[in-house]
């Protein structure tokens, strides 16, 4: 939006020249970063004191560790803070004509209403149930399908580097040229989906512990910033994306506007919900942040390349899945509980030691993903 307002100026004002500034995405990247990050700093205090005030406190699981009855009343739904300061600065700082920004944007703040209402719920039950799954469920596929089909769907509005590319896998460590995978559109589509889907899902389940799930999430959009840039970028003619062999969208360099915000935003909420929490995200913003950690994967062509980057969410995902199947089948429990994270807090972990682990291993993650952009 400051782009479409203030930019045309500089042709109108000659003492507005410095406006050009604007027509780069590094430089709106680190704008919205800051917008973001100085929000939840400065709104993040009145959040939390308005949250107490009318008793949005923490809904404990009852077969949840006991370390964890401490946190009952703890202020929850913290993840509207996260998607306020988001969304606004990628509004202010990104270009809304970009067809990504706006389905990444829209998915996110769409899969923030499904968590608010299950939050919602908990809190007015007092109970941890929340939403029925199948309701939460159907809204993430509805939600998502309307995104992915606006952007793989409607030719007339996409631009055509991105149409000639939209429904190829990207395997990694592997030249993308190599690569003949190529799905018909409606696979595809539903593959884009259930990606989006799954990856939600994946990041509300590992929202757990103090700031364990916006760790990794932070990791993952700092990772898919610099591949939205990389993908998209032309310097000087130099197709950076072409050298390394990946594919060249231009209009996803936009999408690094985004990815910044979620640095920033993410940066001043893990300050409060960092080991003890003064407040929790709720699934207001897990299934909000893993939503558009999916859209992201899909745009930058990083669908199968995601299982690595969030491997984290992988593994919480499939610890809980391992743990329901086994249990169905057999009546016998793989873990002492699931997802994994309380399973270590049931071997005698501290809190604190099983996030700074599981950051550490996000982060190597990250750069092993980072590394494939080489290794091909």
């Amino acid at each position: 939006m400051i782009y479409e307002l203030f930019y045309p100026l500089k042709y109108h004002y000659s003492w507005l020249g410095w406006l050009n500034v604007l027509r780069y995405i590094p430089f709106r990247v680190i704008m919205a970063t800051l917008s973001a990050m100085l929000l939840t700093f400065l709104l993040a205090p009145w959040f939390i004191r308005e949250l107490r005030r009318k008793q949005i406190g923490q809904v404990v699981r009852e077969d949840g560790p006991e370390s964890h009855r401490v946190k009952a009343g703890t202020p929850t739904m913290g993840g509207a803070l996260i998607l306020l300061s988001l969304l606004l600065p990628t509004v202010l700082w990104a270009d809304l004509r970009n067809p990504f920004v706006l389905a990444t944007a829209a998915v996110t703040a769409g899969y923030g209403v499904i968590g608010y209402l299950d939050d919602y719920l908990k809190i007015k039950r007092r109970s941890s149930g929340g939403l029925a799954g199948r309701y939460k469920l159907l809204g993430q596929v509805l939600i998502g399908g309307a995104a992915v089909g606006y952007t793989f769907l409607l030719p007339l509005k996409l631009p055509a580097d991105w149409l000639a590319i939209r429904t190829r896998l990207a395997v990694p460590f592997v030249a993308f040229s190599k690569v003949p995978i190529d799905l018909s559109l409606y696979l595809y589509v539903a593959f884009a989906v259930f990606v989006v889907v799954a990856t939600s899902n994946a990041v509300n389940l590992t929202d757990g512990l103090d700031g364990l799930a916006i760790g990794p999430v932070m990791t993952s959009a700092g990772t898919y910033l610099l591949w939205s840039y990389v993908t998209g970028v032309t310097l000087g003619g130099f197709s950076v994306a072409a050298y390394l062999d990946i594919p060249h969208i231009r209009a996803v360099g936009e999408l690094a506007v985004y990815c910044g915000a979620v640095l920033g935003a993410g940066i001043g909420f893990l300050w409060y919900n960092t080991y003890p929490a003064q407040v929790f995200m709720g699934d207001v913003g897990s299934l909000a942040l893993g939503g558009g950690l999916g859209m992201l994967a899909i745009f930058t062509k990083n669908e199968l390349l995601s299982i690595l980057l969030g491997g984290i969410f992988v593994l919480e995902a499939v610890s809980v899945i391992t743990q329901v199947v086994s249990f169905r089948l057999t009546g016998k429990r793989v873990f002492l509980m699931a997802p994994i994270h309380h399973h270590y807090e049931k071997l005698g972990w501290a809190e604190p030691k099983i996030i700074v682990r599981f950051w550490i291993v996000s982060i190597l993650l990250a750069l092993v993903s980072l590394a494939s952009l080489k290794m091909r």
